[in-house]
């Protein structure tokens, strides 16, 4: 298979990468980052992005749009980027994809940020939408982007509602927080009260979910919840985390909501079964790979 990964420099794009260039796959990357002399690499702007060289030259068999905004805090202070990132570039993309390559299959990393407070868990792909922030606005309208490019052009596509992903290489949410928090201090303080819950999946488990996926959907524009299906509270997260990097460490909670997050997450996650996928990492076992990532890669 020949794979186009955009945003191929990012957290999960990077992991993207590296698991289907081991699994044999010719992979193609994409990023804003200017990078030079590496093989299949193409670089493009942030915003306004080209890719006509890119899908008229190479045909990939399938494209992972990885890129974007990936920050609700930063859609929250600059929503016009995000619908930059988030929307227009997803359009761009299917329009070059009906231009050039229509067979070529799509997946939308979307983001369970569309489903905001749901009224029950475990949530469905079925439930309401009701976004928190622009960025889970801005989600969802590029899912709907998809489902156009399927029903009007036959572009096989899909988006995947990804929950709370962790693992090497993230800098950023929760556990990219609290390490920074406790190079400075032995005393962390988090918003929330600790009750509030995630269900989180290691990056190594998402890349094979994806994988499952491609192997399986049936890319109609349809959407898919991506993640453990095991909801953990937050302050059982944490102390996992600093039970591996910093045992000492002692956590309070601030009590305050922070603006944009959801209060307690689990997914659905039958569709995605159906295609074969069952995680394989704990939380504990990711949480351990990536303190230990943090040891080797981040020490000050």
């Amino acid at each position: 298979m020949k794979l186009l990964v955009l945003g191929a420099k990012g957290f999960i794009g990077s992991n993207l990468v590296q698991y289907f260039k081991n699994l044999g796959d010719e992979v193609i990357s994409c990023d804003v980052k200017a990078i030079a002399n590496e093989p299949g690499y193409f670089m493009v702007q942030r915003k306004e992005s080209d890719y006509d060289s890119i899908f008229s030259q190479h045909k990939p068999d399938a494209c992972i749009y990885a890129g974007g905004n990936g920050s609700v805090p930063l859609s929250l202070e600059q929503p016009d980027l995000d619908y930059s990132l988030n929307v227009n570039n997803v359009f761009r993309i299917l329009q070059t994809i009906s231009k050039y390559h229509p067979g070529c299959k799509f997946i939308h990393l979307s983001s369970a940020a569309v489903y905001g407070n749901p009224v029950h868990l475990p949530i469905s792909e079925g439930a309401l939408i009701r976004p928190l922030s622009p960025y889970g606005w801005h989600k969802y309208i590029a899912e709907i982007l998809c489902k156009e490019f399927h029903t009007l052009k036959a572009i096989p596509t899909c988006s995947l509602r990804i929950f709370s992903v962790y693992g090497e290489g993230l800098k950023k949410q929760l556990f990219w927080d609290i390490y920074n928090k406790s190079l400075q201090n032995d005393k962390l303080e988090l918003f929330g009260t600790g009750n509030e819950s995630r269900d989180f999946i290691y990056v190594g488990d998402l890349s094979r979910a994806i994988d499952c996926i491609l192997q399986s959907a049936s890319f109609q524009g349809e959407s898919i919840n991506v993640s453990s299906g095991v909801e953990t509270k937050i302050a059982d997260a944490a102390a996992t985390f600093l039970k591996h990097y910093k045992p000492l460490t002692s956590l309070l909670f601030n009590q305050k909501a922070k603006p944009g997050d959801p209060v307690n997450w689990r997914a659905d996650i039958s569709k995605l079964k159906s295609y074969g996928f069952e995680y394989s990492i704990s939380l504990q076992e990711g949480l351990l790979r990536y303190s230990q990532w943090l040891k080797e890669n981040e020490s000050h």
